[in-house]
């Protein structure tokens, strides 16, 4: 139980977006350790069919499992699509998606029952947002956007361009027509962009991060005790583990994450 309590929780992503949960994650359980998969090589998810997802959001459980976390967060909107999509399989641990949390904290949020939802191509064709929301209540209306320039444009670190304010404005001008009163934000790279989108959505909109949502979810789990907590009184760790390294994605690293320390950043295979 001893080794449990202090065993990391794995987080995973195609790559740099996953971090606004990690951060989120580390912030709310300041005595938990994490290792953080980014699977650089392999990005972007969103624009691959659901089957090749899914075999990638399988190897990176994997991987986790060999660093024996006791619970693994798919930080990865489009990986959480295709575990939802293939139920068959168990893990030996936990493995929380984004989309379930996100879905439920819009939910609780709509007062028109008109909900918009930005994502990749590959979530919004799996209209995944869409089944979780309406069998939880078939009255709400959901209105889907891809955005497949938005990955992109982040990983390449133009988030203060330009251009990206135009590309915002070029995919969220059709749900200016709708009723929508909450957004999610169906990516987890999106974040980075909310005072952008905010801007061209209006403030009386609702922006839904999942982040905080999968914060809540893992903090209900070790108040029930379905988790066990880490009781043991040492500096949180943060291990960072990418598919293809390179000088940028630390440095970004380090900038998203900031004030929280990395542990260390390791080049690893699948």
């Amino acid at each position: 139980m001893k080794a449990m309590s202090s065993a990391p929780i794995g987080v995973f992503d195609s790559g740099l977006g996953g971090l606004t949960v990690l951060k989120e994650l580390a912030q709310r359980l300041p005595n938990e350790h994490f290792v953080y998969l980014g699977d650089t090589a392999r990005l972007p998810y969103g624009s691959k069919s659901i089957n090749t997802i899914y075999k990638y959001a399988e190897q990176n459980i994997e991987f986790l499992l060999k660093h024996d976390v006791k619970a693994v967060v798919a930080a990865c909107n489009s990986a959480s699509s295709a575990l939802l999509s293939f139920t068959g399989k168990d893990f030996s641990v936990p493995v929380i998606n984004v989309i379930e949390p996100a879905s439920q904290s819009a939910l609780t949020t709509t007062i028109t029952n008109n909900i918009a939802v930005l994502g990749t191509r590959a979530t919004v064709q799996q209209n995944v947002y869409e089944q979780v929301i309406t069998k939880n209540n078939p009255k709400v209306n959901v209105h889907s956007m891809a955005c497949p320039l938005f990955v992109p444009f982040i990983e390449e670190g133009l988030i203060e361009d330009p251009l990206m304010n135009l590309v915002i404005h070029r995919y969220l001008s059709p749900l200016l027509a709708t009723s929508m009163d909450t957004l999610i934000l169906g990516c987890t790279h999106y974040p980075l962009v909310k005072k952008q989108i905010q801007k061209v959505i209006g403030s009386y909109v609702q922006v839904i991060d999942s982040a905080p949502a999968v914060a809540d979810i893992l903090l209900h789990k070790m108040g029930s005790g379905s988790l066990i907590a880490n009781t043991e009184a040492e500096p949180q760790k943060i291990d960072l583990c990418i598919t293809d390294i390179n000088s940028r994605f630390e440095e970004v690293a380090t900038r998203f994450l900031k004030p929280l320390s990395i542990g260390s950043l390791t080049a690893t295979q699948l």
